[in-house]
């Protein structure tokens, strides 16, 4: 008999998917010290989903938001090339410290990142439209469908936009009315109904949506 989580979802298949690639002795630190800060890092199973698009497409400009300890961060620089530069924007000084350690622990030279410290919706205005190959959302649900807008206005035509988080909470719940539950919906609706765009949501870890914009 297969064991189901809550929602439905096999918990020797979850488990399988997470443990496919284990993490390093860098990402694992920084997860450690990310979930004594409450930053609630991206598991493993989104991690490695982060660095197959980065490489798949040869990120050179990655946009974070959400920067938290450096979990995601290390894995998306894991997959850009060697050129790359990763910004990444957080609210949380100290979470950046910790995040701007890890990277550092891993070898990434100070060229490779950008850490801004502020509200990413205050920040993202200012960065260059079509300038980037990839923009990772980590952030409050209830904003996503405004990263939505932002990320698409920031993407060159064939760069890619990716959500952690958006199966989390009452998404599946048509009757859940909570502002991220609601927020999470109407993302995914926006991602699936916007023709500038070719869609996937992915099971890894909370749940992953992605879409390469086409135009």
């Amino acid at each position: 008999m297969t064991v189901r989580t809550d929602d439905g979802y096999p918990w020797a298949v979850r488990d399988y998917v997470e443990g496919y690639l284990t993490e390093d002795d860098v990402v694992r630190d920084a997860r450690t010290r990310g979930d004594a800060l409450g930053c609630a890092p991206i598991g493993p199973g989104c991690g490695v989903g982060l660095r197959f698009v980065a490489a798949a497409i040869g990120a050179r400009a990655v946009v974070e938001i959400g920067t938290g300890a450096g979990v995601s961060g290390l894995w998306l620089l894991g997959g850009m090339a060697v050129d790359g530069v990763l910004t990444s924007i957080d609210v949380d000084p100290e979470a950046q410290r910790v995040a701007r350690s890890a990277f550092v622990a891993a070898g990434y030279a100070p060229g490779r990142l950008r850490l801004i410290n502020g509200m990413g919706l205050e920040v993202l205005p200012r960065l260059t439209d079509g300038g980037y190959d990839l923009v990772f959302v980590d952030a409050a649900a209830a904003d996503y469908p405004r990263y939505l807008d932002e990320a698409v206005r920031l993407l060159r035509p064939g760069g890619i936009v990716a959500m952690a988080g958006v199966l989390t909470g009452g998404v599946t719940d048509p009757a859940a009315t909570d502002v991220s539950s609601v927020a999470l919906r109407e993302v995914a609706r926006q991602v699936r109904e916007d023709e500038r765009l070719v869609p996937v949501l992915l099971p890894l870890g909370d749940g992953l949506l992605a879409a390469v914009v086409t135009t």
